[in-house]
């Protein structure tokens, strides 16, 4: 419901504040609610005024310190004092194109001390440098700054594409770093498990080969003790003989051989066991001086 007024009563709406002339000087405030005027005496109601918060958008184009034009969107919450309505009725004419004239004089005063880096870091301190000079000019015309935002900062498009690059070229950077750094810990644990596997590899050898000098050894006990008359040399040639038929059947088997040629012959077996004796007898004289 809108303000009503007539010759003899006004009514002014809640959030509202009236002005009431007497042959057109200001007399008074009024209060929502019903009044009664007396139009002999030149009294009427000249004006009301809304108590609201307002907001209003201004959007400024600058330059930054670093030559980086930015377009920011800036909100300003203000609003009547009721205390004061006669100055904001009297006083300003367009309070809109006051506050803005006000908000684009200190946005260009202070953004271009900044660079664009800092503008996004400090936006909070243009919003407090438009609000005291705000503060100050519109509190003598009867007005309150309630709020101001700084809604958004929009740099020019080159600028904003720029600045994408850059920072996809840095993550691409830092990514190729956590790349290099996973590869290398993938090298050294490779290298590590490669050298635990020849170590125990190794070890599965030595132990294999002295299962086998056990196993002969024994075998060659067991066989000199049942049959009487046989040494420790036949023994062994018996040995490297079944070992050496063992091997040729091993390599006939193979799928992976084709043709294998070998000597073969009762004299090339004698030449293996005399080898394999050689071989454990000098071993063991290098042993013996080395103690």
């Amino acid at each position: 419901m809108g303000n009503t007024c007539c010759l003899l009563c006004g009514c002014v709406d809640q959030a509202t504040v009236g002005v009431v002339e007497r042959w057109g000087r200001f007399e008074k405030l009024a209060e929502p609610g019903l009044h009664f005027f007396n139009p002999l005496a030149g009294q009427w109601l000249a004006g009301v005024l809304s108590t609201r918060i307002r907001s209003l958008d201004v959007r400024i184009e600058t330059k930054t310190k670093d030559n980086v034009f930015v377009q920011l969107l800036c909100s300003i919450q203000y609003r009547v004092v009721k205390e004061n309505a006669d100055d904001a009725f009297y006083e300003l004419q367009n309070p809109q194109e006051q506050i803005q004239a006000y908000v684009f004089d200190v946005v260009r005063a202070v953004v271009p001390k900044m660079t664009l880096d800092e503008l996004f870091e400090q936006k909070g301190e243009v919003a407090k440098a438009v609000l005291e000079e705000l503060e100050k000019v519109m509190g003598a015309y009867g007005y309150s700054i309630e709020h101001i935002l700084m809604v958004d900062i929009i740099p020019d498009a080159s600028v904003r594409k720029a600045m994408n690059e850059i920072n996809a070229a840095q993550r691409l950077q830092l990514a190729s770093v956590y790349k290099g750094e996973a590869e290398k810990v993938f090298q050294i644990k490779k290298a590590e498990a490669e050298a635990e596997a020849k170590y125990l590899g190794g070890v599965g050898v030595a132990r294999q080969r002295q299962a086998i000098t056990d196993g002969l050894r024994e075998n060659i006990l067991n066989f000199s003790h049942k049959v009487e008359g046989t040494s420790a040399k036949e023994v062994m040639d018996l040995i490297m003989v079944t070992q050496y038929f063992d091997t040729i059947k091993d390599l006939g088997n193979s799928s992976k051989n084709t043709t294998v040629f070998i000597p073969h012959g009762p004299g090339h077996v004698r030449d293996i066991g005399d080898q394999i004796r050689n071989g454990m007898m000098e071993a063991s004289s290098a042993r013996v001086n080395a103690e």
